[in-house]
C-alpha cells in the first residue's frame, strides 16, 4: 500500500538532526524546471508562483543559488504545512519512520514524487502554477504519468490524503487493477458532509501518525482512527470513500 499527501508551500530547512537517504528519483527533470525558473525575471517569477514581493524575493533569490544537491534535508522534515504539523515526524519513533519510508509519498510540482528521506532543498512551484514552456504546457503535462508509474510499480493500492491539485496527478492514469481509496475528513451540517481545510490538512497529518504508530497494512485497520474527534461512518462510506466525521470542539484540538 502507499499513501500519497500533498506537499507544504512553507519549508523548514533546519532540521538537521537526520540526513537524507536517497536523491529524488527524477531528480533529472527537476533540474530542468530548475533551469527554466532560474531563466526567469524576478516578476516574471512571481506571477506564476501568484504571491506577494515578500515570497517571491525569497524564491527567487532560492532559484538563483540552487543546486539540487547541496544542503539536502529529508523531505518529510522540511516541510512545514498544518499536515505536517500534526503528523509531527521529529518526534516519531524508529520504526515509525521505517514505516513511512515504505508507505508515504509525497507528490509535487517540483520534484513529481518524493519518499520521506529523499534529499530536498526549499522551492516554491504548485502544482496547478501556470507554467507553460517550450517543453510543457502545464506541470501536469510535464510530469504525465511518472508519477502515477511510479507510485505503481510495486503496488496496487493506493491511499489518497493528498488535496485534488495533487491527486489529479495520479487519478488521470486509475487503471482497474488498482485499489484507490480517498479518505474525506468533515462535519455533518445540514445533512450534508462539509469538508474545512485547515481541519482536513490537520486530520490527514494525523491519520499518517496513526498510520504509522500501528504499522497499518490493512485499510480496514484506517476505520479505527479517531483523532481529532474524528469518527469512521460505514454509511457515508464505500469502496472508494471511506468518510470520517467530527463534530468539532475546541477539546479536539
Amino acid at each position: 500500500m502507499k499513501i500519497i499527501i500533498s506537499p507544504a508551500k512553507k519549508m523548514n530547512m533546519d532540521a538537521d538532526f537526520l540526513l537524507p537517504r536517497n536523491a529524488p528519483v527524477f531528480l533529472e527533470k527537476t533540474q530542468t524546471l530548475k533551469e527554466y525558473l532560474q531563466s526567469l525575471k524576478y516578476e516574471e517569477l512571481k506571477k506564476l508562483l501568484c504571491c506577494n514581493d515578500e515570497i517571491a524575493r525569497l524564491n527567487y533569490d532560492r532559484y538563483q543559488k540552487m543546486d539540487l544537491c547541496v544542503c539536502t534535508n529529508p523531505a518529510i522534515l522540511a516541510y512545514d504545512g498544518i499536515q505536517y504539523k500534526y503528523m509531527a515526524p521529529q518526534v516519531f519513533e524508529c520504526d515509525y519512520f521505517d514505516y513511512i519510508e515504505s508507505h508515504l509519498r509525497i507528490l509535487s510540482g517540483f520534484y513529481g514524487i518524493l519518499k520521506p528521506f529523499d534529499g530536498v532543498v526549499p522551492y516554491r512551484l504548485e502544482m496547478q502554477a501556470k507554467l507553460k514552456t517550450d517543453f510543457c504546457n502545464n506541470l501536469y503535462d510535464y510530469w504525465k504519468d511518472d508519477i502515477y508509474r511510479d507510485l505503481t510499480q510495486n503496488d496496487t493500492t493506493i491511499l489518497n490524503l493528498a488535496s485534488a491539485e495533487y491527486s489529479k496527478t495520479v487519478e488521470k492514469y486509475l487503471t482497474a487493477n488498482v485499489n484507490y481509496v480517498t479518505c474525506k475528513f468533515g462535519e455533518l451540517i445540514g445533512g450534508k458532509l462539509i469538508e474545512k481545510g485547515v481541519y482536513v490538512k490537520m486530520a490527514r497529518g494525523e491519520m499518517v501518525r496513526f498510520m504509522a504508530e500501528n504499522a497499518v497494512e490493512d485499510l480496514d485497520k484506517i476505520k479505527e482512527f479517531k483523532g481529532l474527534g474524528f469518527g469512521y461512518s460505514d454509511e457515508l462510506s464505500d469502496s472508494k470513500t471511506l468518510v470520517f466525521v467530527a463534530k468539532r470542539t475546541e477539546k479536539n484540538l
